[in-house]
């Protein structure tokens, strides 16, 4: 963050320099940056392994590919936002293939106002998206923990012949006396009878 402004990465994918440069200089480098450019989707592709971006923008065709593909790629694979730039002739057909992936699709030629509201969109839906993948990462998280600990109560009901609430009980107190949580006392648990 620069002078309380989020700055965006972002990967240009554009089948000539022109179109590169066009797009580069649409995007205030006081929220965009960095700002790398490839000229086909091979280069992205050994590019988006190395490095992650907020936002790729694909100005469709490429020399190797048409550029749909690219853009589903990285909606797939990584927790990118992908806009995808085409000929207003081919917008319809594209918009219809490549929309069910939250892909957003802007037609040629590129008015900078509708640009720019598109990366607003483009950026509010990737924050959106970024939080909810947070907080599913919490959740699995948790729920990870409640089957640890459910082993772990099954095993000192088993060996221990505890009741469930006696072995509840016992790793809730193991953890407040061990100042640690409920799921290293029962991952310990697990490795001492496992």
């Amino acid at each position: 963050m620069m002078n309380g402004i989020a700055q965006h990465s972002v990967l240009i994918v554009s089948g000539t320099q022109k179109g590169a440069a066009y797009i580069t200089e649409m995007l205030s480098s006081s929220e965009f940056y960095p700002i790398s450019t490839v000229l086909n989707g091979g280069e992205a592709r050994r590019l988006l392994l190395q490095n992650s971006y907020d936002l790729v923008i694909v100005n469709a065709p490429l020399p190797d590919e048409f550029g749909h593909e690219l853009a589903m790629h990285v909606v797939e694979k990584a927790i990118s936002g992908a806009m995808l730039i085409v000929k207003s002739e081919l917008f319809d057909q594209v918009s219809a293939k490549v929309e069910p992936y939250g892909i957003l699709t802007i037609q040629k030629p590129v008015a900078r106002p509708l640009f720019y509201q598109a990366l607003r969109l483009l950026i509010a839906t990737q924050n959106r998206w970024r939080r909810f993948d947070n907080e599913n990462k919490k959740l699995q998280t948790k729920m990870e923990e409640i089957r640890i600990v459910a082993r772990a109560k099954c095993i000192l009901v088993e060996y221990l012949r505890m009741s469930e609430q006696q072995a509840h009980r016992y790793i809730e107190k193991q953890a407040m006396d061990m100042r640690t949580s409920k799921r290293n006392v029962a991952e310990n648990i697990l490795k001492t009878y496992d």
